[in-house]
């Protein structure tokens, strides 16, 4: 397990129709998510966030989404998507049973003044989502941010999260959607 934030140039993203071992990362703020047709478990973590979203019913489904360090160890078993964290993506996962998940990420260089704005911003406003400050680096007397702001419907929950990396001047963003068939 990993125990400090990875440079960002070392950032990973991946979804897997399976859960994963809580043991496999390190919890920093979590919460769960209870609706008639699914729940969830959202965590940030020392490298990102691990999402788990789990259908109810008679042929449950499961869709984890983790945002980690390329180094970090994980199975490969089940893993529908995989992707280096760099630039922008958009992607998506169709299940059994008309169950969807959407996906948009993108990592950001910005200049340190807009940096240290946007990292002021998340971290002084009070806060309906997860949020979780990490130690300074050593390097820099700033510490890295996560923030994760959960949206939920009967039939679909929205995440977005934000995790800033101080000493590469970067934002990670990433938009998600969980969703279940109209009834």
């Amino acid at each position: 397990m990993l125990s400090v934030r990875p440079k960002v140039a070392e950032l990973a993203f991946h979804v897997f129709s399976r859960s994963l071992h809580p043991e496999l990362y390190r919890v920093h703020r979590t919460r769960r998510i209870e609706r008639s047709a699914y729940h969830a478990q959202v965590n940030i973590t020392n490298c990102g966030h691990v999402i788990t979203w789990n259908t109810t019913g008679k042929t449950p489904v499961t869709v984890c989404e983790v945002a980690t360090s390329a180094h970090q160890p994980l199975p490969t078993k089940r893993c529908l998507i995989s992707h280096s964290l760099k630039g922008s993506r958009t992607d998506k996962a169709d299940f059994h049973f008309g169950i969807g998940y959407r996906t948009h990420f993108q990592l950001e260089p910005v200049a340190p003044d807009m940096f240290f704005m946007v990292q002021q911003q998340l971290s002084k406003q009070p806060t309906e989502g997860l949020l979780h400050t990490f130690d300074a680096s050593g390097r820099m007397s700033l510490g890295a941010l996560s923030y994760v702001n959960i949206e939920t419907r009967q039939r679909s929950m929205l995440v977005q999260a934000i995790h800033t990396f101080p000493d590469d001047y970067a934002i990670v963003k990433v938009e998600s959607l969980f969703s279940l068939p109209d009834a």
